[in-house]
């Protein structure tokens, strides 16, 4: 897959995706990562990408000219998606969806934005990463491409892997796992993982991906249209393992640590 990313700040993305499984994948030659910097189409010995926007404001806004000839340079892959507040939110389906083609590229805001211009006649589209508002868009390229790159086959070592995480086929949050030893500071891993039992450990472990996700995002489970009656049947035959409470707060005193359970 090619990945161009238009940015004035090519050492950030570069940096992050140069290690652990995405590094892989780039010299492997999975992932081809592209990185431009307007600056290099700047007309001026300084290098200006940037100007103070008309009718007075705030700020400064990155300029069309050099923006437009670097994208036109490069003849990068589409979608050309301008990493924005305003755009679609990025979730899991949308990170397949991007997965499933042959590449995408992605535009880095900085200062107070990019001229509209850029918006309306360059860029294919918006894609926000979350309500929260970021010096520029590197941070979120950044996570726009981990969470694409995972899945293209050959990128995780274990192919099973993305189909069980949070957010995946089920629509479900992910289970909790433990690893050695099986005692740490006299908590203990549940029995049930121990058993031996692989149909047992399967049931228990939809049952918590159940309990984690009605106490954590309810709406997941509206959006698979509810409960069937074998989940159910799994919530009440087995109890939720606890969890912090909501946002880090710590529990009031006396109340239990496990999650609110939502009604079935």
């Amino acid at each position: 897959m090619r990945i161009d990313v238009f940015t004035l700040f090519p050492g950030l993305v570069d940096d992050f995706c140069s290690e652990s499984l995405l590094g892989r994948a780039r010299r492997s030659g999975v992932v081809d990562l592209r990185l431009h910097d307007p600056r290099d189409h700047a007309t001026d010995v300084h290098r200006t990408v940037d100007d103070s926007p008309f009718g007075g404001g705030a700020g400064m806004l990155m300029r069309p000219e050099p923006v437009f000839a670097s994208v036109e340079a490069a003849d990068p892959p589409r979608p050309l998606l301008l990493l924005s507040p305003g755009g679609r939110r990025l979730d899991q389906a949308f990170a397949a969806e991007l997965a499933d083609g042959d590449g995408f590229s992605l535009l880095c805001g900085r200062y107070e934005g990019v001229d509209h211009r850029i918006t309306e006649h360059l860029v294919d589209g918006e894609l926000s990463v979350g309500d929260v508002v970021l010096a520029g868009g590197e941070v979120a390229a950044c996570l726009v491409i981990e969470a694409v790159t995972r899945l293209i086959p050959g990128v995780m070592g274990n192919a099973e892997g993305p189909e069980t995480e949070s957010f995946a086929e089920s629509g479900l949050l992910e289970e909790p796992q433990y690893t050695r030893p099986a005692d740490f500071r006299g908590w203990a891993v549940p029995e049930v993982l121990r058993s031996g039992d692989h149909a047992l450990i399967a049931r228990w472990r939809r049952a918590q991906a159940l309990h984690r996700t009605l106490a954590a995002r309810p709406e997941l489970v509206d959006a698979r249209g509810g409960l069937s009656e074998d989940e159910r049947r799994l919530l009440e035959e087995f109890p939720p393992v606890p969890y912090p409470a909501p946002s880090g707060r710590a529990p009031e005193q006396g109340r239990p640590t496990t999650p609110r359970e939502s009604t079935p």
